[in-house]
């Protein structure tokens, strides 16, 4: 048990080095995986590589940690509206489920990334706006993340600070 504590710790330090290098160099941290851990080890390393990344973030939960207290990369809230446009062009299909029955996992963490009050609200929001962010059936991804950001910057209701 020690030495899986050790071998974390000296993880967590070597990952810690590696971020504080491309923050110093005015570099995204992250890949297209996002922040948590992953982003932390990995870098913006492009490629396949972050599929190594995004599963790492997602096995101990880092991503939603990092995006809630500021930590594992996560705190440059000027990259929050590109990472909530990424998170959704990477999840496309899920966001246009969630954002019809106007709840689910990935509008709570929209809401998460996006610091905004209340996933309820921003649910609500996205479900009201639908045609105003599917525009088209054969709309680029890109454009949906736009119009996602979009209706999460014009509702003030939602209050969501990191856009």
């Amino acid at each position: 048990m020690r030495n899986r504590i050790i071998a974390a710790l000296g993880i967590a330090l070597l990952a810690v080095l590696a971020s504080s290098d491309a923050m110093a160099q005015n570099e995204p941290a992250y890949g297209t995986a996002g922040c948590g851990l992953g982003s932390m080890l990995i870098g913006a390393k492009p490629g396949i590589i972050q599929i190594f990344a995004g599963t790492t973030n997602g096995t101990f939960g880092t991503q939603t940690f990092g995006i809630t207290s500021g930590t594992s990369n996560c705190a440059d809230t000027s990259a929050a509206s590109a990472s909530t446009k990424n998170f959704v062009q990477t999840n496309r299909a899920v966001v246009a489920k969630d954002i019809a029955r106007g709840q689910g996992e990935t509008i709570a963490t929209l809401s998460t990334m996006a610091g905004c009050r209340d996933s309820r609200t921003v649910g609500s929001s996205l479900q009201k706006n639908f045609k105003r962010i599917f525009t088209d059936p054969a709309i680029a991804d890109r454009q949906v993340a736009d119009n996602v950001v979009s209706v999460l910057k014009s509702d003030g209701a939602l209050s969501c600070r990191k856009l």
